[in-house]
């Protein structure tokens, strides 16, 4: 099974702005990949302001991907415009989560959203759903999406930082689940971590990416360090085979450099007969 996840677009009210564009062309590139993915994850800060054309502008650029779609709601995000575009579907118990098989792999969809705060959030009572999902899986493994990662990834300013309660209710009911991975965004890039024994996946942004820099920060001291930078729209693809979860990670080409084609003929057909048992 393949899995594309796509995060952080910050669309905006305004449809002339360019991370609506950014987000289209990841679209069409998903689209064009042989197979294609069986399901589409975009996982939070869908909208930039939170505004409902916001929302109006992603429900039409979804219109045109033929397979599921799987949604969840990050820290610019209002849940409230959000249901009003999209309705019930991805809602459970009033918040964004949700449930669904997919062969033997259950996909949970998980609401991190506190409007107001920046970081995550998970209440007792996601917490209770939860917990449910687990039990209600039966020991199937699970692939969890949410928004913020509960784990640090060494750049300070989006760093939960140490003894997060929700990070340990999220822990709390993740307990005997079979946690295929943890597939998050908010962090711009693309990293892998461990966390409690389990492994965090941060997806990197259709808009924009996170500057990379750990220096220690002071809130009342800035020092001119970059923050955030643009490369081309970006995206990842989780594969899911033989029990086992890989992670790619992809950007919009700019132009292509091979193809499969006579001139890479020889060097293609090398590489794919050494596959064969010696």
């Amino acid at each position: 099974m393949l899995i594309a996840q796509v995060t952080d677009l910050h669309l905006h009210a305004d449809p002339g702005h360019p991370n609506l564009a950014r987000f289209k062309r990841v679209l069409d590139h998903l689209l064009t990949l042989q197979p294609p993915p069986d399901l589409l994850v975009l996982s939070g800060d869908l909208a930039d302001d939170g505004a409902l054309e916001s929302y109006r502008h992603l429900q039409g650029a979804l219109a045109r991907w033929p397979r599921p779609v799987r949604l969840a709601l990050g820290n610019h995000d209002s849940r409230a415009h959000f249901q009003a575009v999209f309705g019930g579907v991805h809602a459970a118990d009033g918040f964004v989560q949700s449930r669904s098989a997919f062969g033997a792999l259950q996909v949970v969809v998980l609401d991190t959203l506190e409007e107001g705060r920046h970081g995550g959030a998970f209440c007792e009572a996601r917490a209770g759903w939860l917990r449910q999902a687990v039990q209600d899986s039966e020991g199937a493994p699970l692939l969890v999406f949410l928004h913020h990662p509960p784990v640090d990834v060494g750049i300070p300013w989006i760093d939960p930082g140490p003894c997060q309660d929700w990070i340990a209710r999220l822990d709390g009911a993740l307990q005997g689940a079979q946690v295929a991975g943890i597939c998050s965004g908010h962090v711009h890039l693309g990293g892998v971590f461990r966390w409690r024994g389990r492994q965090v996946v941060t997806c990197p942004s259709s808009s924009s990416d996170l500057s990379l820099g750990f220096a220690s920060m002071m809130g009342g001291q800035p020092d001119g360090r970059p923050l955030v930078e643009q490369g081309e729209p970006a995206f990842a693809l989780n594969r899911w085979e033989d029990g086992a979860l890989a992670t790619l990670f992809g950007r919009c080409p700019q132009r292509v450099l091979a193809r499969w084609d006579a001139g890479t003929q020889p060097m293609v057909t090398s590489m794919l007969a050494e596959k064969k048992p010696a």
